[in-house]
């Protein structure tokens, strides 16, 4: 399923390398790309992916939970790369920005 509209709120997207970056000055959400989504039965996480929570709406609450998307990090421990480093900041991909 390729899915489109989605914004990104505590970070930006980086089109070169398909990784998260630090967000912009005063750009309080940034666009992502549109996302190729397909399920894959396994148990091993990959280090290098954050695993971005996505949301309806702005208001961060169980009822406007939907699922979770894995993007691409850096992860080089210590660095502002690393996937808890975005956990801590608390991105979260968007639907609605409204």
């Amino acid at each position: 399923m390729y899915i489109y509209g989605l914004f990104l709120d505590g970070a930006a997207w980086d089109r070169r390398s398909g990784r998260l970056i630090e967000s912009h000055n005063k750009v309080l959400f940034s666009p992502l790309p549109v996302v190729h989504m397909y399920a894959v039965q396994t148990g091993a996480r990959d280090p290098k992916f954050y695993q971005c929570p996505v949301y309806k709406k702005p208001n961060r609450t169980d009822l406007n939970y939907i699922t979770f998307l894995l993007l691409r990090t850096a992860a080089s421990p210590g660095t502002a790369s690393n996937p808890d480093h975005w956990t801590l900041r608390g991105v979260a991909a968007l639907c609605d920005i409204k």
